[in-house]
């Protein structure tokens, strides 16, 4: 539905070492416990000489991924004798440490005593609290993760859009969608254009509440930022039919068959249906004939049953015979045989109807077994073959909803072979 959160926090490692080697610039300028005229020319928080050897050769060991001397050479380090701002530094290298080794506990806790020395800058304090929300969030541990990036948020004055929509999924993989949904629209608002992903989760959330006036404000925007991705053609569609407004969701799905995105089985009998329903039945027998002659589809019962009722609604009863045999073979009743003979009496080809009947009585499981007689007494009349025409007749009056009709033309055929 959405990306799901990538790895974010092996970014963070990367933030580690560049404020490392900042450090490193201040104690070489400071040359370890420096002079006066070094303290002024470095204004900000410096490393003993010695802290600054050992924490060089710690990185160098991490450049070189031999993390087991990394941490052996920190070791070496007595943080209750360090500064504040040289604790913090080896606390953020701890943390890099254990979150390599998949350790995320151990990672978090390094970053909270990185925070807790009083070591960092009002910035780097605020990116490491950010951190500790991003593990939690890595890890799937959506409650402590929504909790500390709800914090961070209220702490921060100015927040961009991506903590918002971490938020979000946050409270969305919890089931929490009312709490997920401010967040999801306010990472979209903070960003032009949105990501697809995040209005996705918007959407995802607001189809999750019913709200489906709304979702189709969403959907409409994002075909216009995706015009080329079907999966949202299709969504607003779905949606306007909720909405039971079933012209748009044609037109929308119409769309999506011209401009060629409708290629799936069940996309183009939908979109068949639809058309049914709108009274379109010429183009419901297109789109489906089209589709049988292209393969898109699987030429089941089902369809030539769907393509025979289209053909047979627009008119087009010769279109409409050879596929009713087709559905007529298939089926595992004689129904079809018997819709099929139906279809020649609108033609009145009373043979063909005859013969189409009859194969549908053979096959037998009839809804209407009576109907059929009637109809196949009627075919055989029509032939002037009354003799036979009347054996089908009186079986099919045994039914009271067909006898009338049975009985009439009985006495037709009396009158004329007296």
């Amino acid at each position: 539905m959405f990306t799901k959160i990538s790895n974010t926090f092996s970014k963070t490692v990367v933030f580690f070492l560049l404020a490392l080697a900042m450090s490193q610039t201040l104690f070489a300028q400071g040359g370890g416990r420096a002079g006066k005229n070094d303290e002024e020319a470095s204004s900000g928080p410096t490393i003993d000489a010695r802290t600054g050897e050992i924490l060089t050769e710690a990185i160098e060991f991490l450049n070189a991924d031999d993390n087991a001397a990394a941490r052996a050479k920190l070791g070496e380090l007595k943080l209750e004798r360090l500064s504040p701002y040289e604790k913090s530094r080896v606390e953020q290298m701890l943390a890099s440490l254990d979150f390599g080794e998949e350790n995320f506990d151990g990672a978090r806790a390094h970053m909270q005593a990185a925070i807790d020395s009083g070591g960092l800058n009002e910035q780097e304090d605020s990116q490491a609290r950010y951190q500790i929300a991003q593990m939690f969030m890595s890890e799937e541990r959506w409650p402590e993760g929504a909790a500390a990036m709800e914090k961070w948020i209220a702490s921060t004055p100015t927040v961009t859009s991506g903590p918002y929509y971490l938020l979000a999924v946050a409270y969305y993989s919890q089931d929490k969608f009312d709490e997920a949904l401010p967040h999801a629209r306010k990472a979209v608002e903070l960003t032009s254009p949105p990501q697809e992903s995040w209005l996705q989760l918007v959407q995802a959330l607001l189809l999750q509440k019913e709200d489906y006036q709304g979702a189709l404000v969403v959907l409409k925007q994002m075909v216009n930022l995706f015009p080329d991705k079907k999966v949202y053609w299709l969504q607003l569609s779905s949606v306007y039919a909720t909405l039971e407004d079933f012209e748009n969701a044609l037109v929308i799905m119409q769309f999506a068959y011209y401009s060629g995105m409708l290629t799936e089985d069940a996309e183009l009998r939908r979109l068949a249906d639809m058309m049914m329903v709108q009274d379109m039945p010429f183009a419901a027998a297109t789109v489906l004939a089209d589709a049988g002659d292209k393969k898109l589809i699987t030429t089941d019962v089902k369809y030539y049953e769907s393509l025979a009722n289209s053909w047979v609604a627009a008119r087009e009863y010769k279109n409409a015979l050879p596929v009713l045999n087709s559905a007529a073979k298939l089926a595992e009743n004689g129904n079809t045989y018997v819709r099929l003979g139906e279809v020649n009496m609108q033609l009145e080809e009373w043979d063909a109807a005859a013969v189409a009947i009859k194969s549908g009585l053979d096959k037998g499981d009839l809804r209407d077994q009576a109907y059929a007689q009637l109809m196949l007494g009627i075919s055989l009349y029509n032939q002037e073959k009354y003799t036979e025409a009347r054996t089908f007749l009186e079986r099919a009056r045994s039914s009271d909803n067909q006898k009338n009709t049975a009985n009439g033309y009985i006495q037709l055929i009396e009158s004329k072979v007296r």
